[in-house]
């Protein structure tokens, strides 16, 4: 068997690396550039979709109507200052990390705090999902071939990512880097060529765009706002450095909100390029080529600057997922801390990351990539509903605090955070209105994942009551011991467990569960001329059952003892193979014994193993 154990311990060593000394922690945590990379992913890669997400509605009316994506980008981008401004002011109120979390549950309560985690740990997993899933469809666009094995090609891609996660913060931030910082600046690029060319006059004479102010017919404020929230899908992944502040290297709180204001300008700039070069080229979305490869086939033709352009746009939308890696177990661990989830995700692993975390939410994505068929296109309404429950909640929970203590430049910050919940606010109902059909289920799930909080809540709590000593009520002594050794014969086995009950106890009983009575005689004669002075007890099972009378026995003797403050012991004889498949060979009488004894409240169960040598 340990040739086994040294195999798998080699192969995990192999895929996440060599354990760390707990010492070694402040050398996992990011500086501003790899956090940057790995924690902005997720809001960056948006930036692919979210000017087509507006076009997308505006295009139900006329193309006329696509003027009106420069002031709706406008719009999204006051929201994003205003969520920048919040985080920001989150960050350093609430510098150990949890966001919306901590922020709802200290100042509208418990139950909001359980909402907004909730919406989020959904989120993340969407986030995986959708990421993984787009990715995967740009690979499969390039390579028809591999249609077929879409899902296939998205799991392979989840367990990839959550490999590297494995092996640590610092050194997935190190090789993510690259394709984010490849895609900031192949967008750039794309913008600088393609405004170069708009003040040059150097664009086709097949553009064709609106003015700005032109009469549309048909429009309406309910369908700009729905362009409104959909573009708004642009600001998913913007409240990640929140929860993740801990992940910074010292301080960390203002290396967190350096990272969230160029994240921000980041965001705003490639957002606000894209747009505009959509509109002054005529853009308008299809079902079979994305906004930002029109703009960069018009920019540049099919060269290789066009492939950069997408090649990079579709590794940033698979890595996109990493953001919900950095920031899942982070804010599980929180959750956890506070004893809303399992506490096995406040465990960091070999390479001094929540590991738990990391797993669980690699499997929880590849089951919804599994379900879903890799087709997640439905789930992005709901992804962006997860984003911003917790976004409202915040920016509410913010509102509060400030009323509350009243700091200085109080009523500044109270209006930044006003402002920013009415707005995702608006966004939210918009959201459920017109993209009910796709979004009920988190009316239904969000009260399920808060009650499955509560429970596991009362759980630790009734085990901290139980396990908490009061000294006012101290335990009862314990007089002593007597121990019950089921035996199945004479032998070595049974001489070694006899020898050590009577080292402890002389208060022993041996039992024997016989099947007919001349082999219980037999036994009876035999026992007493080899161990005299220890009581034998032997029991009649006329169903071939050795588990019940048996625990109807130690049942009599729990009952006696305990009148007299004594415990009861069940000492059980177990001979451990040399070998692992050799224990095929022999009845596991034993571990069924303790498998069915274990569950007795008032009895201790004991195993005493005997090791073969051949």
């Amino acid at each position: 068997m340990w040739w086994v154990n040294q195999v798998l311990s080699s192969f995990k060593r192999f895929l996440i690396g060599r354990p760390l000394k707990s010492a070694a922690l402040g050398e996992q945590k990011l500086n501003i550039l790899k956090a940057l990379a790995i924690l902005s992913s997720d809001a960056l890669s948006s930036v692919a979709y979210g000017t087509e997400q507006i076009l997308i509605v505006l295009a139900t009316v006329s193309i006329i109507a696509y003027w009106y994506s420069i002031p709706i980008a406008v719009g999204v981008l006051f929201l994003l200052a205003a969520l920048i401004l919040s985080y920001r002011q989150i960050i350093y109120s609430y510098p150990h990390g949890g966001g919306a979390y901590i922020v709802s549950k200290e100042n509208i309560g418990e139950k909001a705090g359980l909402i907004a985690g909730g919406s989020l740990l959904v989120d993340y997993i969407l986030t995986v999902a959708v990421s993984v899933s787009a990715g995967t469809d740009a690979i499969t666009s390039a390579f028809p071939t591999l249609h077929q094995h879409t899902v296939g090609i998205a799991c392979v891609l989840v367990i990839l990512i959550t490999i590297l996660n494995l092996r640590g913060l610092t050194e997935s931030a190190s090789i993510l880097a690259y394709p984010v910082y490849l895609f900031v600046i192949a967008l750039f690029v794309l913008i600088g060529v393609g405004l170069f060319k708009i003040m040059t006059g150097d664009v086709s004479a097949t553009v064709q765009h609106a003015p700005i102010g032109a009469p549309v017919q048909g429009i309406t404020l309910f369908l700009l706002l729905r362009a409104f929230a959909s573009g708004c899908s642009a600001l998913t992944g913007v409240e990640a450095i929140s929860n993740a502040i801990p992940s910074f290297k010292d301080p960390a709180p203002r290396n967190a909100a350096r990272t969230l204001i160029l994240m921000g300008t980041l965001l705003a700039l490639l957002f606000t390029g894209i747009t505009f070069l959509a509109y002054y080229y005529g853009i308008s979305p299809k079902h079979d080529e994305t906004v930002v490869s029109q703009i960069a086939k018009e920019t540049f033709g099919r060269n290789y600057l066009y492939f950069f352009v997408q090649g990079t746009t579709a590794l940033i939308l698979v890595l996109a997922a990493n953001t919900g890696y950095s920031a899942f177990p982070l804010l599980a661990y929180a959750l956890a801390k506070d004893k809303y989830m399992p506490r096995m995700f406040t465990i960091r692993g070999d390479r001094l990351g929540y590991s738990n975390g990391i797993v669980s939410l690699g499997v929880g994505s590849i089951l919804l990539i599994i379900f879903s068929r890799g087709q997640t296109e439905h789930l992005i309404p709901l992804y962006a509903v997860g984003v911003f429950i917790p976004f409202t909640l915040s920016q509410t929970g913010m509102i509060i605090k400030w009323l509350r203590e009243k700091p200085a430049g109080w009523v500044a910050k109270l209006s930044a955070n006003l402002i920013g919940a009415l707005i995702t606010l608006a966004v939210l109902i918009i959201f459920f209105l017109t993209k009910f059909s796709q979004v009920w289920f988190v009316v239904i799930f969000l009260p399920i994942i808060v009650l499955a909080f509560k429970r596991i809540n009362h759980h630790y709590e009734a085990v901290g009551e139980q396990l908490r000593i009061h000294p006012d009520q101290p335990a009862l002594p314990i007089e002593g011991n007597v121990i019950i050794v089921p035996v199945a014969g004479i032998t070595k086995v049974v001489e070694n467990s006899i020898n050590y009950a009577k080292s402890l106890t002389d208060q022993i009983f041996a039992v024997y569960v016989s099947f007919d009575r001349e082999d219980e005689k037999r036994f009876e004669e035999k026992w007493q001329q080899w161990q005299p002075d220890v009581r034998l007890v032997t029991l009649q099972s006329h169903y071939r059952s050795v588990l019940i009378p048996l625990s109807k026995f130690i049942d009599t003797v729990e009952h006696k003892a305990s009148e007299n403050n004594y415990r009861v012991t069940v000492l059980i004889p177990q001979f451990i193979t040399k070998k692992s498949w050799h224990n095929i060979l022999h009845n596991q009488s034993s571990l069924l014994i303790r498998t069915y004894l274990i569950f007795k409240k008032k009895v201790i169960v004991s195993t005493l193993p005997f090791h073969f040598k051949k």
